[in-house]
């Protein structure tokens, strides 16, 4: 089970929609492997099952990271940003992130070149 003192959790900055953005990270890598949803729900779940629950705003349910796929993520820590409205939470994933099968959910390039100054 992961523990947020009760006083940081209440210091969490919901969006008018009731959630959160919450940037996921491998522990180990620091590899950037998705960027989820939580509200007060699935962030209570995640921390009293130790693995990630989210918010899905498709499909307007919470879901549980690896429920059908077995890809779970085990959490290490979680951290909120200085003003207290987004989520880093380090885990340790079994398994892709991405529901494409890629290691993370930012495969993908935009084309981007620098103009020499």
């Amino acid at each position: 089970m992961i523990t947020l003192e009760h006083s940081n959790v209440d210091e969490l900055k919901y969006g008018s929609d009731g959630l959160i953005p919450a940037i996921i990270q491998d522990s180990r890598t620091l590899q950037v492997l998705t960027l989820a949803w939580m509200n007060a729900k699935s962030l209570q779940r995640t921390l009293a099952s130790g693995e990630t629950w989210f918010w899905s705003r498709s499909r307007r349910a919470l879901w549980h990271k690896g429920e059908t796929s077995g890809h779970t993520q085990k959490v290490v820590e979680i951290r909120y940003d200085c003003d207290a409205d987004a989520l880093l939470v380090l885990v340790e994933p079994r398994g892709p992130a991405c529901h494409t099968g890629e290691t993370s959910c930012f495969y993908r390039k935009l084309p981007f070149h620098r103009e020499p100054s």
